[in-house]
């Protein structure tokens, strides 16, 4: 059946995904202006974005949307999304550097194995501890992004909470993860492409002949 690029790129679960990547620049701009205010809006508005990244994927699941635009987008935007707000909080002082150049790294190898993979016809399931270094990832730069002390005042105890302290001890958490699901990913792929071939339904990191 011939597909419509115009109908597979606006569709529902697509839209979602460029709204999320449009909400890039209003996420740099109010972290950029810094000021209480703007960095509470800039860490609502990328909290938003980022645990939204589960809705695209399953509007297009249950709503039998599932596109090849769609499957280029949507990793897409996930690493857009973090990547800008890493780059802008180097730029502000708030991240090092070197944190910066460890994600990317680990995007980018992890990216490479899985095209590898898919053209020698192998599928290797994501692991727990990429969930994980994802909820890390967003909770500790969207505390990055706000910045500021807050004083909390809860029933029987108050304290002035940090975000910037607790982005950064959060950030150091999906270090560990992101390290730790690369080689798990690097394990996988490993074991399906050089290993002896599986039978079918073997299970994550199964090999599939072509």
């Amino acid at each position: 059946m011939a597909r419509s690029l115009r109908t597979d790129f606006l569709n529902a679960p697509n839209a979602i995904t460029l709204v999320r990547i449009a909400m890039i620049p209003v996420i740099l701009y109010f972290t950029y202006v810094e000021s209480r205010v703007n960095s509470f809006v800039a860490g609502l508005v990328y909290a938003v974005t980022g645990t939204t990244d589960f809705l695209d994927g399953w509007v297009a699941r249950k709503k039998g949307l599932v596109t090849v635009i769609g499957k280029f987008l949507d990793p897409l935007a996930d690493k857009l999304i973090v990547m800008a707000a890493l780059v802008m909080l180097v730029h502000l002082g708030r991240v090092a550097a070197w944190v910066v150049i460890v994600v990317m790294a680990r995007e980018f190898m992890v990216t490479g194995l899985r095209t590898i993979a898919m053209s020698e016809g192998v599928v290797i399931a994501a692991g727990q501890e990429g969930k994980h270094k994802t909820a890390f990832q967003v909770a500790a730069i969207t505390f990055l992004i706000i910045h500021y002390t807050y004083p909390v005042d809860a029933l029987v105890f108050s304290f002035d909470l940090d975000a910037n302290r607790v982005g950064t001890l959060l950030l150091y958490f999906s270090l560990v993860f992101s390290v730790w699901s690369a080689w798990v990913y690097f394990r996988d792929f490993v074991r399906a492409v050089y290993g002896p071939p599986r039978a079918a339904g073997a299970g994550p990191g199964e090999r599939r002949e072509p």
